[in-house]
């Protein structure tokens, strides 16, 4: 008798938690998928301060201990070669080549007069770095536009010049590329559209 009323008067041991919950389903973890390149081998890409290049392939390397998958991009008229990170592609800047839309709404701004700010040439020529930097086809024909000198026209400065041959080698690349033609051919194209306008 005494067991019994020392069994009754003992708390309730709880009973252990699930027991009789319904189990939750197991989350299964998929393996991670491979990454989806945005180029292949053999595509023409544009990175901003480098122009046109080519994907010659992609490439696993080993950097301060982690492996990345970088893409490896030849740059043939500068004769360099450049490893871009497959996941910082798109951050750098990399990108396909302008379709051919795209390079007739640029090349639609090489018509017009120049308007160039009459601010200082220092000022100017940093917008200018800036705009062929940027590695768009609208924005480097502006430069382009903005420092042709037509005949007539007084003669260009020394820092003048090279800017506009940076910005006129940046965008006869990229023309000749979209419009599958040779350098010369595009940027006799080029110099036509400019001295029309």
């Amino acid at each position: 008798m005494k067991a019994l009323a020392r069994a009754k008067n003992e708390p309730k041991k709880p009973e252990p938690k699930g027991k009789h919950e319904p189990k939750k389903p197991v989350e299964v973890k998929k393996p991670p998928e491979k990454e989806k390149a945005l180029y292949a081998a053999g595509d023409l890409v544009v990175y901003p301060t480098h122009g046109v290049g080519k994907i010659t392939g992609i490439e696993r390397q080993d950097i301060a201990g982690f492996s990345i998958n970088v893409f490896v991009v030849h740059f043939d008229k500068d004769r360099m070669t450049l490893r871009v990170p497959t996941t910082k592609a798109q951050g750098s800047g990399l990108r396909r080549l302008s379709s051919r839309k795209e390079m007739d709404v640029a090349l639609t701004r090489l018509k017009g007069r120049s308007r160039a700010k009459r601010t200082m040439w220092s000022r100017r020529a940093q917008e200018y770095e800036a705009k062929i930097n940027s590695g768009d086809p609208g924005s480097i024909a502006e430069v382009v536009r903005d420092l042709y000198r037509n005949v007539g026209q007084p003669e260009q400065s020394y820092s003048e010049r090279q800017i506009y041959q940076a910005a006129l080698d940046r965008l006869v690349r990229e023309f000749a590329a979209v419009e599958k033609i040779d350098e010369p051919t595009a940027i006799r194209r080029l110099e036509q559209m400019l001295s029309a306008a």
